[in-house]
């Protein structure tokens, strides 16, 4: 898998279990939100209410507006205070903790909602219920435990996730390494083609950057793997022939079929028209 040098650019923020994205280089926490006086509220709700639910996974290119908008460093300070609170917190709980006014806290927890990065929920505060009790607070809480994104896409996370997975399965049940990470890889690719529902849809939600190759299939400009597939190529092209295999046999596609690359160009597969 040749590939031209790639320039990336890649930045983590890990948040307080409630979903999941990819892997970058780690964004460090400026501050010890389980002492914040909001903190302190939200364990006790904690402890009676549900998490909120986990929104989807980013597109690449609202991970890299994502990011960007952690660039500001009041708002990076803000997130890494609800990330770390474990727990939702209120506008009165940030303003409290960081020192800033109310307004100010608003505007920037209302960006971090449109990014996808925070979630909103309005929920009752404190033991009173029913008439008089009075109105709903607006908390937030962290949306996803990581955001990262490159350029061109990488998706070294699921590389990862499905070389770890296959190996559990060889301890598991005494098979072979090259035949687990085969069935691993093949059972994902499946999956993500039943969700996604078409190839052409799925390669490139996936960092594939699919093209036409003039002959009635597709090239993939772009390799996922690509650094690992330079010192570990034998595995990594086995494992991503077995991902797109199961991909499109997921996706119901019965008019291409997967052929070597035979240029080696970006990826070690290209699709072609079924004979």
């Amino acid at each position: 898998m040749n590939q031209p040098v790639e320039h990336s650019t890649a930045i983590q923020s890990h948040a307080a279990p409630s979903g999941a994205e990819s892997v970058g280089a780690t964004m460090g926490a400026t501050s010890d939100a389980s002492t914040a006086p909001g903190a302190v509220t939200a364990v006790a709700r904690a402890a009676v209410e549900p998490p909120l639910a986990v929104e989807p996974p980013l597109d690449e290119g609202q991970r890299l507006s994502a990011l960007a908008s952690l660039g500001d460093p009041v708002r990076k300070r803000l997130f890494e205070l609800v990330r770390d609170s474990g727990n939702a917190l209120s506008r009165d709980d940030c303003a409290a903790e960081l020192g800033l006014p109310k307004s100010t806290i608003r505007a920037h927890l209302d960006r971090l909602v449109d990014e996808h990065l925070l979630l909103v929920e309005f929920r009752k505060i404190g033991a009173r219920t029913g008439p008089g009790s009075g109105r709903p607070t607006k908390l937030y809480a962290t949306a996803r435990r990581e955001v990262s994104a490159s350029v061109p896409p990488r998706h070294y996370d699921l590389a990862a996730s499905l070389l770890a997975a296959g190996v559990q399965h060889s301890i598991d049940t005494g098979a072979g390494i090259e035949e687990s990470l085969a069935q691993v890889a093949r059972e994902e690719g499946l999956r993500m083609g039943q969700v996604a529902g078409d190839m052409h849809t799925l390669l490139a939600e996936t960092g594939y950057s699919p093209e036409p190759d003039g002959d009635g299939g597709t090239i993939m400009a772009n390799c996922p793997f690509h650094r690992l597939s330079q010192d570990h190529q034998g595995v990594v092209c086995a494992l991503n022939g077995s991902l797109l295999g199961g991909a499109l046999e997921g996706c119901g596609d019965d008019r291409h079929v997967l052929a070597p690359d035979q240029e080696i160009s970006h990826c070690c597969a290209r699709l072609v028209p079924k004979p």
